[in-house]
């Protein structure tokens, strides 16, 4: 193995470069892994969002086992793994409560240097809580979206969705559809995506929702109204960080019904309710930040099970040194999702595997 490797490294939104750093060396109770593949994830697009650059983009990887730490026994070299980029402490305040992923150690824990890269370090703390063997079933491309839609079922699982209710999901990207495509796995009946791109309302619909609203064009409570019984939405799920998108789920919210928020805005945003309707609506609102080790599993059995479909909400591809490239998508979104990494080259797909035409 070389000492060096490539790397795509965050220094501004309109400064990406792809650099030789350092291979990881690993620890007794480390793993090094190879990066088979990595997504790139929306809250890379939020400038505030990062605490310190230059910084090695990606958190979303898959990746191969090619050094074992004298103290590991559980994995070898070989093994195909998903490895949470966070973990938290199993006993602390805050985990003890079941809020894993809002204990301080929680976001002090990282995958070293990152995940676009040629290599990355998992650490002990890691192994002891959120790791897993990858079945042949999931295909690398599945497996980037652990992660995140991982994040999408702890959202889900605080929403409070009885069987029958409405969903609605104000914002279509990535995250969205994952909201959209899970929602009916926790009870949902009616889902509706809202989206100001007719692109991304299509694809919403391609992963299951029943009716799809472009606030841009039709009043989206006359909208929703009329495709839900004259009812607004049971829980309504805001995925757009921006304040316009968060008062624009509160509309959409029936007496009674859940709004969550599922991303967040900028440090000092004012967000202005009514509180005369906050009290007598007795609208419940709720946010998860992140997946926890237990999101994970949840997630992992049913892409195991096949009762999710994430590569259809997988669009493009992209070789470590075609990074910068990459991150413009991202920052555009237009018509994209998920966009995925290969540092070490996409792998060459077999004849049986090529769809025919």
């Amino acid at each position: 193995m070389t000492q060096t490797m490539r790397a795509a490294v965050y220094y501004s939104h309109d400064d990406i470069r792809v650099e030789d750093r350092p291979v990881p060396e690993i620890g007794a109770g480390d793993l090094l892994l190879r990066t088979l593949a990595s997504g790139l994830c929306g809250g890379e697009a939020m400038p505030w969002y990062k605490k310190s650059q230059p910084k090695v983009l990606g958190h979303e990887p898959v990746g191969e086992v090619v050094a074992v730490g004298a103290d590991v026994r559980e994995f070898k070299v070989g093994d195909r793994l998903f490895v949470n980029h966070h973990v938290g402490r199993i006993r602390s305040h805050w985990s003890l409560r079941g809020h894993f992923t809002r204990d301080p150690y929680y976001s002090a824990t990282r995958l070293d240097p990152g995940a676009l890269c040629q290599y990355y370090r998992v650490s002990a703390a890691h192994l002891a809580v959120d790791v897993h063997r990858l079945p042949d079933t999931i295909s690398d491309e599945a497996a980037v979206t652990i992660e995140p839609w991982s994040c999408v079922v702890g959202g889900l699982k605080v929403c409070g969705i009885q069987p029958g209710d409405t969903v609605a999901v104000v914002g279509a990207g990535f995250m969205g559809q994952g909201f959209v495509h899970m929602a009916p796995l926790f009870g949902a009946g009616r889902v509706i995506a809202l989206d100001y791109s007719d692109w991304r309302l299509a694809r919403a619909q391609e992963l299951g929702a029943n009716h799809a609203i472009n606030p841009g064009r039709d009043d989206p409570v006359e909208a929703l109204r009329a495709v839900n019984g004259g009812l607004l939405a049971d829980v309504v799920v805001a995925i757009a960080p921006v304040a316009p998108a968060w008062d624009l789920a509160g509309r959409l919210v029936e007496v009674g019904g859940t709004l969550h928020l599922g991303a967040p805005l900028p440090p000092d945003t004012p967000w202005v309710r009514d509180g005369n309707r906050a009290y007598f609506d007795e609208i419940t609102v709720t946010s998860k930040y992140s997946g926890d080790h237990t999101d994970t599993y949840a997630y992992l059995r049913l892409l195991a099970a096949g009762r999710v479909r994430p590569e259809a909400a997988i669009t493009h591809h992209f070789d470590i040194e075609q990074s910068p490239e990459a991150f413009r998508t991202l920052v555009s979104a237009g018509e994209s999702l998920k966009i995925i990494v290969y540092p070490n080259g996409r792998p060459v797909r077999r004849a049986e595997e090529v769809p025919h035409a």
